[in-house]
């Protein structure tokens, strides 16, 4: 089995907590309110490094190419849909509605859930690319990640086998790298419904 096949329709479970936590750090860091398209290219690039380092994501989403690079599905739903009135969400109590193309941070979510090395792997990241715009980001990924197609005005998913290949891991590397994490993922819903 390739990585094409191992990767196909594996997706990772996704964790509003960890992505409110990683979100409010990049806020904070940038002075208290964030562009939205920003925030979503550093968490893109913060998952993409820790696909490289460790073969899975700090904030296990889906992604996919659009027209301004790619994109955590989840967390771009959470910034851009407006929760019935009563709907508890983690994110919404800590991270404000966009407004002129920003969000804010609101009250702090802690960050219990991000070990030492995602929240390291998070400073690195804003290290590296905080000081450009949005506009820089995108530009930037389009020239740099090989997993990023155009996808001529739609969207095109891209498979974490992807991601691994294109941060240079091997076939067989990223064969075992998914089906561990598909074991790990069957056995947690396991638990999770006992």
């Amino acid at each position: 089995m390739g990585q094409k096949e191992a990767g196909r329709g594996f997706r990772f479970a996704f964790d509003e907590k960890k992505a409110t936590q990683a979100t409010a750090i990049f806020i904070t860091k940038s002075g208290g309110a964030i562009n939205y398209m920003k925030l979503i290219k550093l968490l893109y690039l913060t998952n993409r490094e820790a696909f490289a380092r460790w073969g899975k994501p700090v904030i296990p989403d889906g992604y996919f190419s659009l027209p301004h690079g790619p994109i955590l599905t989840k967390v771009l739903s959470l910034i851009n849909e407006q929760l019935r009135p009563g709907t508890a969400s983690f994110w919404n109590d800590h991270i404000s509605a966009p407004e002129a193309y920003e969000i804010r941070l609101m009250s702090d979510p802690g960050s219990d859930e991000l070990s030492v090395r995602e929240a390291r792997l998070i400073d690195e990241v804003f290290a590296k690319f905080g000081n450009l715009n949005e506009w820089d980001l995108v530009d930037w990924c389009h020239r740099n990640l090989k997993e990023w197609k155009d996808p001529e005005g739609s969207c095109v998913e891209i498979d974490p086998a992807e991601i691994l290949a294109a941060t240079g891991w091997k076939d067989r590397d990223i064969v075992a790298q998914i089906e561990e994490e598909r074991t790990f993922q069957a056995e947690r819903h396991a638990v999770n419904r006992a």
